[in-house]
């Protein structure tokens, strides 16, 4: 009896008669001669593997990749296939070589995490668009129009559209479409700005400097807003330049503290005019040598 994937009954070319093979195979024990009817067989099937890959080319995977990925598939059906079963090797090693690289795309190529679900619609709605394009003369078909075709919801075609852009990401490095000196994606991102702490610095430190006696807050106001010398300022103010010196010391560390106190316990930002009184051991807070630099900057 001849197999039934014989050219004469097949109409593919590459399906040898090896029905009475497997049958040998099934009966050998382990050793060297399985090793060798198992490569022979795998041998004579690998031009139908070779085929099916080539139904996957230019899907973003180079053909020789498919072919090794195809032939991994094969060996795979050829050690399941049971001809006991009574149905030609064929019918079983297609889907089974079709399933490996099918998996390969999914595991493999995807340069986005996407579900194995969202991956299917994506499938879908791809082919049905293809088929409705083939009849819609060249109309572009709506995410209705692919549900109708593809029997999904309108959710979920959205989803498969969404999906055909994520197989493939663009480097950042690549040239946006119409740009014509050279402008990439890169260039259109944002970046961390340095000034949004002083900012943060800046409305913490308000309150405080309004609740600071008259005197401190014309001396930091002419200090660090008049840029004035601790000399000029304690000319202006009848004092001595020690004295200057020590007063905006005891300021900005002051308002430091305070700060530094509310970011540990949480509290609110005093609103303006209301002092805080000093409370609690000196040297207990923490040290910022940056945050005290921001803080004498703003005041």
């Amino acid at each position: 009896m001849r197999d039934r994937t014989s050219p004469r009954h097949h109409p593919h070319h590459d399906a040898p008669d090896t029905a009475d093979r497997f049958r040998r195979l099934s009966a050998l024990p382990p050793g060297p001669a399985r090793e060798a009817l198992r490569s022979e067989l795998v041998e004579a099937w690998l031009p139908m593997a070779d085929r099916i890959a080539g139904r996957f080319r230019d899907r973003g995977e180079s053909l020789d990749d498919l072919r090794q990925v195809a032939a991994l598939g094969l060996v795979k059906a050829v050690d399941r296939y049971d001809p006991d079963r009574g149905h030609a090797f064929e019918s079983y090693a297609v889907p089974t070589v079709t399933g490996e690289i099918k998996r390969h795309f999914r595991d493999h190529l995807w340069t986005l995490h996407v579900p194995r679900r969202v991956q299917e619609l994506r499938n879908r709605v791809r082919v049905a668009g293809q088929e409705l394009a083939s009849t819609s003369g060249g109309q572009r078909p709506t995410v209705a129009d692919l549900a109708a075709q593809a029997h999904l919801s309108e959710d979920d075609v959205v989803a498969g559209l969404q999906a055909l852009d994520s197989f493939s990401a663009l480097s950042l490095d690549a040239e946006l479409p119409g740009s014509e000196d050279g402008y990439s994606l890169a260039d259109a991102l944002g970046s961390p700005d340095a000034a949004l702490d002083t900012v943060v610095d800046r409305e913490a430190v308000k309150p405080r400097l309004a609740a600071l006696p008259e005197r401190e807050r014309a001396i930091l106001y002419m200090r660090f807003f008049g840029d004035m010398t601790q000399s000029r300022i304690a000319e202006q103010l009848g004092i001595s330049q020690m004295h200057v010196s020590r007063l905006i010391s005891r300021c900005c560390d002051r308002l430091r503290d305070e700060i530094l106190r509310d970011e540990i316990l949480g509290d609110d930002v005093l609103p303006e005019g209301v002092a805080r009184s000093e409370g609690g051991p000196a040297g207990v807070l923490p040290e910022r040598a940056g945050r005290d630099r921001a803080v004498r900057g703003t005041a």
